[in-house]
């Protein structure tokens, strides 16, 4: 008897908690990765509406280029994240005047399989910027920097510290490209007045 009882009570209670879960998790995101799914429950309503709207490809195009990186940071932001992919450039760039080919190859490894911020990338750009044209250069920016990086390594492994040194105008080329598509100049205050031209 306490075993006919048992199963119908951990069907319905199972059904109830998938009840509550799709409640919970916004239209439509059952046809989306996991691990999107899993971060957009952070997300304010209006960044799950505009990650909703991208493109089946795009939000594809997305969870590959977070599976590169295995390490997912609880706290760090992307600015945090970006100060160390700096700090991983500045030590290329030491490491390359240096001749020392080692430091080159491990700092341009850890640039190119830097942590994934707290929330994922997503959360990070502009509002305006989350639609499938503006999003559809990250692969080429990422392909810049971090496969620039992994070229780098390569180089410094083979001891070939010219070439290794040829690739630090790729890397920060997409850095670059991506701080003006994204980001802006650092600083700008929407709440100065612009000087009159003289």
């Amino acid at each position: 008897m306490k075993k006919t009882l048992f199963t119908p009570l951990v069907l319905a209670a199972s059904l109830a908690s998938s009840g509550l879960m799709a409640a919970d998790a916004p239209q439509g995101a059952a046809s989306m990765p996991v691990e999107m799914q899993q971060m957009m429950k952070a997300f304010t309503p209006e960044m799950r509406q505009k990650v909703m709207a991208l493109s089946p490809e795009l939000k594809s195009t997305i969870v590959k280029l977070h599976a590169t990186h295995p390490r997912r940071a609880k706290e760090t932001t992307l600015r945090q994240i970006m100060h160390e992919i700096l700090s991983e450039y500045q030590s290329i760039a030491s490491a390359v005047a240096t001749d020392n080919a080692e430091q080159a190859a491990e700092a341009a490894r850890r640039l190119a399989s830097h942590r994934i911020p707290k929330g994922g990338l997503l959360p990070y750009f502009p509002l305006d910027k989350i639609n499938n044209n503006d999003m559809a250069v990250l692969p080429t920016m990422n392909t810049a920097v971090e496969g620039s990086a992994l070229k780098l390594a390569a180089a410094a492994d083979a001891g070939d510290m010219p070439l290794a040194a040829s690739y630090m105008s790729d890397i920060m080329t997409g850095c670059v490209a991506c701080h003006q598509k994204f980001r802006g100049v650092p600083g700008i205050s929407a709440n100065l007045m612009t000087p009159q031209s003289k």
